[in-house]
């Protein structure tokens, strides 16, 4: 069973990828509905990084999140 913090760390990689402007709004308003969701929307986040910095962001994730340790479980 994939734990809550693996899932919300997959579903963050989906979302740093996703650029269908319709799938944003959606998953705003479902965090937004949610009782558990952020009360800020996410348009209070634009600009926050600059264009540099999420590169260097979605790189650290590939490098970090995406790679596959065979003996892990050893």
């Amino acid at each position: 069973m994939i734990s809550t913090e693996v899932k919300k760390l997959h579903l963050i990689e989906s979302l740093i990828k996703e650029n269908n402007e319709i799938v944003l709004r959606e998953i705003e308003k479902i965090l937004a509905a949610s009782n558990h969701g952020p009360k800020n929307t996410i348009g209070n986040f634009v600009n926050v990084l600059s264009s540099e910095e999420l590169d260097a962001f979605e790189r650290n994730i590939e490098e970090g999140c995406e790679q596959i340790n065979e003996d892990d479980w050893k």
